[in-house]
């Protein structure tokens, strides 16, 4: 599971630009939430952001579902 880390993240846009699966969506305050329930990790976020923050975190289950 991924998530943005919103210090480090500028509001490129670049992760939202090249998800595959449209996980990535651009908040009312112009920051960036990825949706874990649509999420594929496959890390293409990760690897284009030119800031560092997309940081891989352990996933839990039972909390993904509940969302």
């Amino acid at each position: 599971m991924f998530v943005i880390n919103q210090e480090l993240c500028s509001q490129c846009g670049e992760c939202q630009d090249i998800c595959p699966c449209g996980a990535i969506e651009q908040q009312s305050d112009d920051s960036f939430k990825i949706d874990a329930q649509m999420c594929s990790d496959c890390a293409a976020c990760q690897s284009v952001c030119p800031f560092e923050a997309i940081e891989e975190v352990e996933s839990d289950d039972s909390e993904e579902k509940s969302e």
